[in-house]
């Protein structure tokens, strides 16, 4: 019976990580074992960091449209539950975009968010109103 050797694929194996570990500093980028570690490490932080750059992303998003809404003289809170109620559906990435490509653009969303916050304003809480309701006895 002829003998199993596994050469061709721990070469493969080995090639694939080296060539993951191009561009890394001396014998990580050179000697397997370095490189393995290396290369494992990178995509843990790869991975980690995937979820990292969505989360900064939308931080950034909001304080630019943030800045925005001051100078526009309403709230960032204020600006979305306006939106959300006049039924404009633009996500903060698209927001922050048009706060600083055509201010213009965004001034009349600013306006429409007003409009849609007075047109259609939210009912009161349950809790709300028995504190009205004990109030006025």
């Amino acid at each position: 019976m002829v003998r199993v050797r596994s050469v061709h694929t721990a070469h493969r194996r080995k090639k694939r990580v080296l060539k993951k570990a191009k561009g890394q500093f001396g014998h990580r980028s050179k000697r397997y074992r370095q490189a393995k570690r290396s290369v494992t490490r990178g995509m843990v932080y790869a991975y980690r960091d995937r979820k990292v750059r969505k989360r900064e992303f939308r931080r950034l998003w909001i304080i630019r449209i943030n800045a925005a809404c001051q100078e526009a003289g309403v709230t960032y809170s204020r600006f979305m539950n306006g939106l959300r109620r006049a039924k404009i559906d633009i996500d903060r990435k698209m927001l922050s975009e048009l706060a600083i490509s055509s201010p213009a653009a965004f001034k009349k969303l600013v306006k429409l968010s007003k409009e849609g916050a007075e047109a259609n304003p939210e009912k009161k809480a349950k809790t709300e109103t028995k504190v009205d309701a004990k109030a006025q006895e």
